[in-house]
């Protein structure tokens, strides 16, 4: 019984995932609050329960990031059947811009992993965060400038690195790694179609390297794991992959009619709530 019921919890974060990770909103604000109302617990040991989770938020991830490439893959396979050479270059160069854009955010991720985790993952932090990057998009979209980048093939390398430097601030929980991007990305000229196809692209390589990081910590931890977490982890992963798959959709259809003020506003009032909370000793 247990057990069926952390599948059911892990389906709900599933779900959340699969929604949270295309907006400039805080997937892991949202899983972290969750847990505060619906924990896993997959292990009788408190400690064991815990290194699961710091694992599992992370790693549940990898099924939202799968629908993209199910998503974008005539987009994204330069070694696709028939394909015009041109067209094949300009994925390769694409690849090349992800590849740079990754680099600022793997390098500081290896440095500041550890520091991350213990200093700056507490619930209030993440609150100022969603605030004062809801407070941004709101500045963001008030002074918006007629866009230079429209399309992905109009990025420079210098202005990729660039935009992997303003990534780098998402290691705060709290600010979105999809948030950090598209504000960096439209200070840089990006118009907003762009600046979310782009910031979705750079999910693949960074997340399957943060949820690679996670996992080798975890082994040489040396900590618990059983079929029973496997099948808990397995279950939000192909949820978010489901729901990520619908989502992008949704959200690519609402950017090109809408701008991000609505998300700007949206951040302030959870990261208002969750101050509340953690006022109140609900969250901790």
């Amino acid at each position: 019984m247990g057990l069926l019921f952390n599948l059911i919890k892990s389906i709900i974060y599933g779900i959340i995932e699969g929604i949270t990770e295309w907006l400039p909103v805080s997937s892991t604000a949202h899983l972290i609050m969750m847990r505060s109302f619906m924990p896993l617990n997959v292990f009788d040991n408190a400690a064991f329960d815990q290194e699961f989770w710091d694992l599992y938020k992370v790693v549940i991830q990898l099924g939202a990031i799968l629908a993209v490439l199910v998503i974008y893959r005539n987009r994204l396979n330069p070694f696709q059947k028939k394909i015009a050479q041109k067209k094949k270059s300009s994925i390769l160069r694409m690849w090349v811009l992800i590849l740079i854009a990754c680099v600022p955010t793997g390098i500081a991720g290896v440095l500041l992993d550890d520091l991350v985790d213990e200093k700056l993952s507490a619930v209030w932090i993440m609150a100022v965060m969603l605030i004062v990057m809801g407070g941004l998009f709101i500045w963001m979209e008030q002074n918006r400038k007629k866009p230079s980048i429209r399309s992905i093939g109009m990025i420079s390398p210098l202005k990729a690195c660039l935009v992997g430097c303003w990534q780098i601030l998402a290691l705060i929980p709290g600010t979105s790694r999809s948030g950090a991007t598209i504000f960096g990305e439209t200070m840089l000229g990006f118009d907003r179609l762009t600046a979310v196809e782009f910031s979705f692209f750079l999910a693949i390589p960074v997340m399957f390297g943060a949820s690679l990081l996670k996992v080798i910590k975890y082994l040489v931890k040396g900590a618990a794991f059983s079929f029973g977490g496997f099948l808990v982890l397995a279950a939000g992963m192909i949820t978010a992959f489901v729901v990520s798959m619908v989502f992008i959709r949704f959200m690519l259809n609402y950017i090109r009619r809408h701008d991000f003020t609505v998300f700007g506003i949206y951040r302030i009032a959870l990261g208002v709530i969750m101050l509340l909370f953690v006022l109140a000793g609900v969250l901790a």
